[in-house]
């Protein structure tokens, strides 16, 4: 049985170190890169394959959920394993949207991990407990307002951040995409909701809701 080659993306010494450990003790598992952020990673997989990628999210120059969409492009068949201290619904979900096969806590144990990794290997999606019931209370949360429901869940979170007097910067910090990308969802909000300016925009959010 060929082993599971797997490759670990995190930006902390410590943590790759830790990992490294408890990988070293699974016979069935090899770990065959290891990377600081999202671009080298994905510079070291254009030399060497592997099965699963364990991601960190907040890495610098290129962060987690970037790299787990420009995964799912180039590699497919790679599978994503977000291991993370990360626990909202919504980033679990945005995860999971561009192409995460499982997420993990960083307060997880070995067995747990290794479990995890065997899992979505084979195709199969892993959520640890936590993040499967934040999971589960955004699926059943509460209906979304007629006015809104033409808007994807990134352009309601813009919407609430634009209406909360966001910068375009401080919005595409906080949700790991860059000021201009920030700036497309606004038009595209602005279009969808028939308004022209930024204080329509926060009239229909004050309106449905999504501020006080």
């Amino acid at each position: 049985m060929n082993k599971i080659r797997l490759a670990i993306a995190d930006d902390h010494p410590l943590v790759l170190d830790g990992l490294r450990s408890l990988i070293d003790g699974a016979s069935d598992i090899q770990l065959v890169v290891t990377a600081e952020n999202g671009a080298t990673l994905l510079h070291k997989l254009m030399h060497q394959d592997a099965d699963v990628v364990l991601m960190d999210i907040d890495m610098p120059v290129k962060n987690g959920i970037e790299t787990t969409r420009d995964i799912r492009q180039r590699y497919p068949q790679l599978k994503v394993l977000v291991l993370t201290m990360h626990d909202e619904p919504a980033m679990i979900r945005e995860l999971v949207n561009d192409g995460a096969q499982g997420y993990l806590l960083k307060n997880c144990g070995r067995d747990e991990l290794l479990l995890a990794i065997r899992t979505v290997r084979e195709g199969k999606p892993y959520f640890s407990g936590e993040a499967a019931v934040k999971l589960l209370q955004w699926n059943e949360g509460p209906a979304i307002p007629e006015e809104l429901k033409e808007l994807t869940e990134r352009e309601l979170e813009v919407l609430k951040a634009i209406a909360e007097g966001k910068s375009n910067k401080e919005i595409g910090d906080m949700l790991f995409i860059s000021h201009r990308t920030v700036d497309t969802h606004r038009t595209n909000l602005m279009k969808k909701l028939d308004v022209h300016n930024i204080a329509g925009l926060v009239r229909i959010a004050m309106r449905n809701g999504l501020i006080e």
